[in-house]
């Protein structure tokens, strides 16, 4: 009789954990899902627009590239969304359902954008990568002849074999490697240092160090992980230039801090993507 009472309990509790999931530990419902996007100003903006073109979230209409989460409008699935360094978000992504990540850290975190994204920017050129130098500094030989050699067509095949549409050149004549106006002779022996982001951007660069070294000048890159040490040191006279950021995000930067860093070349694309962490489809979102 107690074994048929202890088994009647037992039925009666199975059915109360199936009627009452969240008692049991089983109800996910109410669990928000989480979407990391950079923290700096730009590029979450970048992260929104891309999230409300997938008919993910809404935005204020006037909100366009300084767009934070306090813009969003409408949020249907009540996503929680959690702002973070943008090189340090990879490193987050098995934490969050999803993540919006700049292609330059996909790829150095082994993410192929083309091929673990789940959704990317179109046409992004209003964020195209950047050389950028110390105001006054634009029209040195230096300079010039770096310029020459990124917009090169050897830098160009590069990142179309390379890159597969993960990284895209936005150089729309690209020359031979060298600019007729410069005296290579005089740069004979003369170094050119670069601030770069790891991939793609030292990547490219290496390219266009072959090119230089056909001339006798030596390119030199300092690899960083952040975005706010190239632009200091270019602003100091430390280092020549600088290739990890696209020109909103430096406007942006040079309006906070003060500094006097410009654009002298436009030279790729990389189209932001959403990746699945927790999550491996967008079903959850859509």
């Amino acid at each position: 009789m107690k074994k048929a009472i202890s088994l009647v309990l037992a039925v009666l509790l199975l059915a109360g954990c199936v009627f009452a999931f969240a008692s049991c530990g089983g109800d996910k419902a109410d669990e928000k899902i989480v979407i990391a996007v950079p923290n700096d100003t730009t590029n979450e903006a970048r992260a929104l627009l891309l999230l409300e073109a997938n008919g993910i979230i809404k935005l204020k209409e006037d909100a366009g590239i300084a767009a934070t989460i306090m813009d969003i409008t409408e949020n249907p699935k009540n996503i929680e969304f959690k702002e973070v360094e943008a090189a340090q978000i990879p490193n987050i992504l098995q934490d969050v359902d999803y993540a919006v990540i700049n292609s330059n850290y996909a790829i150095s975190a082994g993410l192929n954008p083309t091929e673990k994204s789940l959704t990317m920017e179109g046409s992004a050129s209003a964020y195209s990568n950047i050389l950028a130098v110390k105001e006054g500094n634009e029209n040195t030989d230096k300079i010039k002849a770096l310029v020459a050699a990124l917009e090169s067509k050897k830098v160009a095949d590069f990142i179309t074999e390379k890159y597969a549409g993960a990284v895209v050149s936005v150089v729309e004549n690209p020359g031979n490697g060298y600019n007729d106006d410069v005296d290579y002779e005089a740069l004979k022996g003369t170094e050119i240092t670069v601030a770069a982001s790891p991939a793609p951007h030292a990547e490219i660069l290496a390219v266009a160090k072959d090119i230089l070294s056909e001339k006798g000048v030596t390119l030199k890159v300092i690899e960083y992980t952040d975005y706010v040490q190239p632009n200091n040191v270019v602003d100091s006279g430390d280092v020549d230039a600088n290739y990890f950021q696209h020109l909103p995000y430096l406007e942006d930067f040079n309006a906070e801090n003060g500094t006097k860093v410009v654009s002298v070349s436009a030279v790729h694309v990389e189209p932001m993507g959403l990746y699945g962490g927790k999550q491996a489809s967008l079903d959850a979102i859509k």
